[in-house]
């Protein structure tokens, strides 16, 4: 390039003054919107150029259902919206999603830094708020599966449904290890054990993310309940851990720390208490431990609400939550509220400028990662991906490899495919909605056809055809039968109205099985709960017994396996107690005596 005088050519001169005019324009310009530019380098740019009030805007998370969102994410530049359970817009369809959240970005967008929103929601087994997704069975049928190349490829699926709607942040995996089944959150951990938390947090998440957050079809994953969740006394929800620190690091700590292995950018702290202080006020568990300790990097987010139970005075609370690690604060009601007391109590010197710029660059970071930033819109092009043909293949295989036979005497089953006409008895033998459990449509969920799915009535008459097969809500009949499927469970809860002191079938139940037995047929016995129930002399009278837990919208899944197309391969990821009065009982217990023990199942062989 240098001629023989020694001077630079003509060629060469015009490429060094292109490169000294582009360098003079990334100089000029703005490193955050430089997709070229590392991670930590748009963060940084980014931070030097925000006020007071853009950093506490995106710490804050506001509700979609929050009348005025769109001018709440402008006004005070939010760097989040949820939605709670059974917060939907309309129409509930990918279509109403993708329209409220392409909105939404067009609001962030609107300001001064354009700085887009991450939209988190509770897509716990399946993206269950939305009708027509697929409804995968809850964790505690996963945990029974003992599969976890099957939870990675029900968390990715999950992720697609989500995307599928235009959102990309889910608050999932729970890890939590329950301790005691009169919790109303079981059904939401994989089992009572860390060994099974260890198994299954970590393909979650990257099921979720992918290798790393900004994977193409994937979101952001979300570890929670940090941590203790499922240890309160009695199994009080939101109660108090009572435990060493110890215990705490050996029992409950194990599955985040795969979770941040496998790169989660986000956890979730938990309502309860660790020996008498809530964890949304305790540094050292989200400072010390989690942030410095384990080098989690991504952002630590509050549960709904979780700010105010840290003191009377919310000004305090937030102050004590802010100080104690937090980075954004779910606020459904109080948002502004919260950024108003939260920009007094830095102006006064209560919380640091240091400690907002830590909790922002956390939340910038995974924005960053994510690719927010170059894609903050819906890909449209995904819709049809929810409730696909393949997404409920993969959920009925779930479903398969999660039922647990407790019970089978005289090789009752595998049931005939072929002969002999069936009653299917209890409502819950009808009933999407029980299927699916809390967490569905709805926060509590419901009883009823609440999404599209195949009940276990319908599922039976696909087996045996509809002449073979009548319904019967309350077990009795006039019709002759050579068998009888009865369907008993729970009624969907979730939590704060899930706690159980007792566990007991419905007398509703009981009924339906008392009058089954009346027609001296055989009958298997077909439980749907999120934990194991009081039931021992119907688990004695029965000939045969399975344990279906929260199967979701595939119920094809139940007869694969009941007529004998696939044998059982679920093992009990809890303990089924003998009594109520052993609650708490865990496997390892010095007096462990139950009905049936940890990691129990029969087979048909």
């Amino acid at each position: 390039m240098i001629g023989t005088s020694g001077r630079l050519s003509s060629s060469s001169r015009i490429i060094l003054l292109y490169a000294a005019f582009i360098l003079l324009i990334v100089s000029c310009g703005k490193v955050y919107q430089n997709p070229d530019a590392s991670v930590e380098a748009r963060v940084s740019d980014l931070l030097k150029r925000m006020t007071i009030d853009e950093k506490i805007g995106q710490m804050t998370q506001g509700e979609r259902a929050f009348r005025g969102i769109d001018t709440l994410v402008k006004d005070l530049c939010l760097g989040s919206v949820l939605s709670g359970g059974g917060s939907v817009p309309s129409p509930n369809s990918p279509e109403g999603w993708m329209k409220m959240y392409r909105s939404l970005q067009e609001s962030a967008m609107s300001t001064r830094l354009q700085i887009p929103v991450i939209y988190g929601i509770d897509a716990l087994h399946g993206n269950n708020n939305v009708l027509g997704a697929v409804i995968f069975p809850h964790n505690i049928g996963l945990g029974c599966t003992r599969n976890p190349e099957l939870v990675k490829k029900i968390a990715s699926l999950t992720a697609m449904e989500i995307r599928a709607t235009g959102l990309d942040w889910t608050f999932s995996p729970c890890i939590a290890v329950p301790q005691d089944i009169r919790w109303g959150r079981t059904y939401e951990g994989f089992g009572e054990t860390t060994e099974l938390q260890l198994m299954m947090s970590g393909p979650s998440v990257l099921g979720y993310q992918g290798d790393k957050p900004g994977t193409p079809y994937r979101v952001l994953a979300c570890a929670k309940h940090y941590i203790g969740d499922g240890a309160t006394t009695g199994g009080i929800d939101q109660g108090n851990a009572e435990m060493s620190e110890d215990k705490l690091r050996s029992t409950f700590l194990p599955g985040y720390i795969k979770a941040i292995e496998a790169g989660v950018g986000s956890v979730m702290v938990s309502y309860n208490s660790w020996n008498g202080l809530k964890c949304h006020a305790n540094k050292f568990l989200v400072t010390d431990l989690l942030k410095n300790e384990l080098k989690f990097d991504g952002f630590v987010v509050s549960d709904w609400e979780g700010v105010k139970q840290c003191a009377p005075d919310f000004r305090e609370a937030i102050k004590l939550s802010v100080n104690a690690g937090l980075d954004m604060f779910m606020e459904p009601y109080r948002t502004r509220e919260f950024v108003r007391l939260l920009k007094e109590l830095v102006a006064e010197g209560s919380v640091s400028q240091e400690r907002i710029d830590d909790a922002v660059r956390r939340i910038l970071r995974i924005k960053f990662r994510m690719g927010l930033f170059e894609n903050p819109f819906p890909d449209e092009t995904l819709r049809d991906s929810l409730g696909s043909d393949y997404h409920r293949r993969v959920a009925r295989q779930a479903v398969r490899e999660s039922l647990v036979l407790l019970k089978n005497e005289k090789q009752i089953l595998p049931l005939s495919g072929t002969s002999g006409r069936i009653v299917v008895a209890g409502p819950r033998a009808d009933d999407i909605g029980s299927q699916c459990g809390g967490w569905t449509i709805t926060w509590q969920g419901e009883a009823g056809p609440i999404t599209t799915g195949t009940s276990i009535l319908d599922a039976v008459r696909n087996v045996r055809g509809e002449e073979n097969v009548f319904f019967s809500e309350d077990g009795t009949s006039k019709e002759r039968a050579d068998l009888a499927i009865v369907v008993v469970g729970e009624t969907p809860y979730a939590e704060m109205k899930g706690d159980n002191p007792s566990l007991n079938l419905t007398g509703d139940d009981l009924k339906v099985i008392e009058n089954v037995r009346k027609m001296k047929i055989p009958y298997v016995v077909l439980v749907i709960s999120g934990r194991p129930l009081i039931m021992n002399k119907v688990i004695a009278d029965a000939p045969a017994v399975v344990a279906c837990w929260l199967p979701g919208t595939e119920a094809l899944g139940i007869t694969d396996v009941i007529f004998g197309d696939y044998e059982f391969t679920g093992k009990l990821s809890y303990t089924w107690p003998a009594s109520i009065d052993q609650e708490p009982i865990n496997f390892g217990d010095e007096d462990y005596d139950p009905l049936f023990p940890y990691g129990f199942g029969l087979t048909m062989k």
